[in-house]
């Protein structure tokens, strides 16, 4: 079923204020359109985006952003990839990868969460700490998703098969509930968005696949070529303003981050506390060393390791290929952050 997934995937004065923080053609242009189609609906990876349209820093950046929801990182990396309706993409860059090596011509041009955030829930007191204790447990996960094709290295790592656990296959969208209400002993899941929903029911913790070898960039941002070659600057002004967003909010404006998502998705009803450990829950997955949104060449060695092992990718394309460098920089607009 994963097979067939993947196959598919084939102003001018505001401006002024920043003085010598943009350049020169920056500050010369008018708002520039930019319509980014997003992962999926309203959720705490979203927050830079929300907030630096709420503080109007995309506009003094040159920019009129556009932000549409998603249902899904294979979605929006197919339909910015394949076609002309928007300009830049925010999904898990293992899609991209994967979509990538199957001929879609999409590179990434900022990572966020530089580590994979896919893992497994267990509840708190469990004694799960890694595969080891997954022995004869019930385990809820999605055989249509990103999770799938890692399960078997996973469980190997804790010198256990398929055969020693029982997987309970359920759509992405019952999998939160079905761990919740205790008829999984554990789940598979992207950690950051159902920790902190389903800990409020069953509180739980996270095994991470990044801490057994598997690991690859998560959540940030790509564009197609054709776009990379007709709107590179303003691309890239967006994802540096957007990496500078999470810089700020790393830096102690995470529940300013969440008004400004609910200010801008007012129809959503989303609970705050939700979204903040959500927020919370992602800062981890960061890592450390570099600023926030810039290429680490061997976190994408890596990448390419983690997704040929299971057959997803190719090996013959370099790690450099997948992405361009150098064009989130978040210390040129470091003064958006200081203007109301």
């Amino acid at each position: 079923m994963f097979q067939k997934l993947i196959s598919t995937i084939a102003g001018a004065g505001v401006v002024g204020l920043l003085g010598c923080c943009l350049s020169a053609p920056a500050m010369a242009q008018t708002a520039e359109p930019l319509r980014v189609r997003l992962d999926w609906t309203p959720w705490g990876v979203q927050a830079p985006f929300h907030l630096a349209q709420q503080k109007g820093w995309f506009k003094q950046a040159g920019l009129d952003v556009m932000l549409e929801d998603g249902n899904g990182s294979v979605t929006t990396v197919q339909i910015v990839g394949s076609g002309d309706s928007f300009d830049v993409g925010h999904a898990a860059l293992a899609s991209m990868m994967i979509a990538r090596d199957k001929g879609l011509p999409v590179k990434a041009v900022a990572v966020f969460a530089r580590q994979s955030d896919i893992g497994l829930l267990v509840p708190d007191g469990s004694g799960i700490t890694g595969p080891a204790q997954l022995k004869g447990k019930k385990i809820a996960y999605t055989a249509g998703s990103l999770e799938a094709p890692f399960v078997d290295a996973f469980l190997a790592a804790g010198k256990l098969k398929r055969a020693d656990v029982e997987l309970l296959n359920v759509d992405a969208a019952s999998k939160a509930t079905t761990y919740a209400v205790g008829r999984a002993d554990a789940a598979f899941s992207t950690i950051p968005f159902f920790l902190p929903s389903v800990s409020k029911q069953r509180p739980s913790q996270a095994v991470r696949f990044a801490d057994y070898g598997l690991n690859m960039p998560s959540f940030g941002l790509f564009a197609s070529e054709a776009k990379l070659a007709s709107k590179r600057d303003a691309i890239s002004r967006f994802a540096s303003v957007t990496s500078m967003a999470w810089e700020y909010i790393h830096a102690g404006h995470q529940d300013e981050a969440v008004d400004a998502i609910v200010a801008q998705r007012p129809q959503a009803r989303l609970d705050k506390t939700v979204l903040r450990g959500q927020i919370d829950a992602l800062k981890p997955y960061f890592g450390t060393g570099a600023r926030v949104g810039a290429m680490v060449p061997g976190d994408w060695t890596d990448a390419v390791k983690t997704l040929s092992s299971v057959g997803l990718i190719g090996t013959t394309r370099a790690a450099t290929d997948y992405y361009v460098d150098g064009l989130a920089t978040p210390e040129k607009f470091g003064a958006l952050a200081k203007t109301k």
